[in-house]
């Protein structure tokens, strides 16, 4: 068996948003290289199928049902994952909401509130958590938020997505600032289009021609991205390689940030 496949033997790693797209992806790798995974996300029977897979394929995997907005539920997501497992060493903060599409001005309050509420605070739920779970077992450990290209570029009617994003790297910074003293690494992955089932609902609502107009002008490698390789993003700064990496901004996203 390969290093790489070892790389997280051992670890015990939870990943949030973990039905689909993007954190399944990265749940299943995780299990891949040898670590005990707890998929967290509200859609519970997915979850569920997707951890007994895991295990079917050799992989060791758990399941919590869990709505990050839900600072009862973060709590018990966390306190599970320590009594099952003893510890968490990695955490992966995948959530995310952002499907509604209108303007500033016809934006109702509860549209803002649900894409902040679990996005950002969501966020800050997880972290502290997580945090407070690794500080008292003294091993340190690693966690990789996941933000979005919109972290970096404005959006018209995605002001409430954007902005939730963009406080992710504020949020990331400052709690690498205060974990770091104690070995927690804290790092933010920012995915640019990516073929996964919100995508796909986008490219339903704007259509298959802007879409393809824009990655054939605005992105580097003329593509959407694959949920793997964010996966592999996130692993490796999750690994043992990134020892010395916090505190940072990892964009993946096909050049396309720095496209005008």
């Amino acid at each position: 068996m390969s290093a790489e496949v070892n790389s997280f033997a051992g670890k015990i790693a939870l990943v949030t948003g973990a039905s689909s797209g993007i954190g399944l992806t990265t749940a299943q790798l995780l299990a891949m290289r040898g670590a005990s995974v707890v998929l967290a996300a509200r859609r519970e029977e997915d979850i569920a199928a997707h951890a007994e897979a895991i295990r079917a394929a050799g992989g060791k995997a758990s399941h919590i049902r869990t709505d990050v907005a839900d600072a009862g539920d973060v709590e018990a997501m966390v306190a599970n994952t320590v009594e099952t497992h003893g510890r968490l060493d990695i955490a992966v903060n995948n959530a995310g909401i952002g499907e509604t599409v209108v303007p500033i001005v016809d934006m109702a309050d509860a549209d803002w509130d649900a894409v902040i509420d679990t996005n950002l605070r969501g966020n800050f739920l997880c972290l502290k958590h997580q945090a407070r779970a690794m500080l008292a077992a003294g091993n340190g450990g690693a966690i990789v938020n996941v933000g979005s290209v919109n972290s970096f570029l404005g959006c018209a009617a995605f002001a409430h997505y954007c902005a939730s994003k963009s406080a992710q790297i504020g949020l990331t910074s400052s709690a690498s600032a205060e974990l770091a003293p104690q070995s927690i690494r804290v790092n933010l992955v920012c995915p640019g289009i990516i073929d996964t089932p919100l995508h796909r609902r986008a490219r339903t609502k704007f259509g298959d021609a802007a879409y393809d107009e824009l990655i054939e002008h605005r992105i580097h490698l003329k593509r959407a991205g694959q949920p793997i390789e964010i996966a592999r993003a996130i692993a490796f700064l999750a690994s043992d390689e990134a020892s010395f990496i916090t505190g940072t901004t990892l964009t993946a996203d096909g050049g396309f940030h720095l496209t005008l």
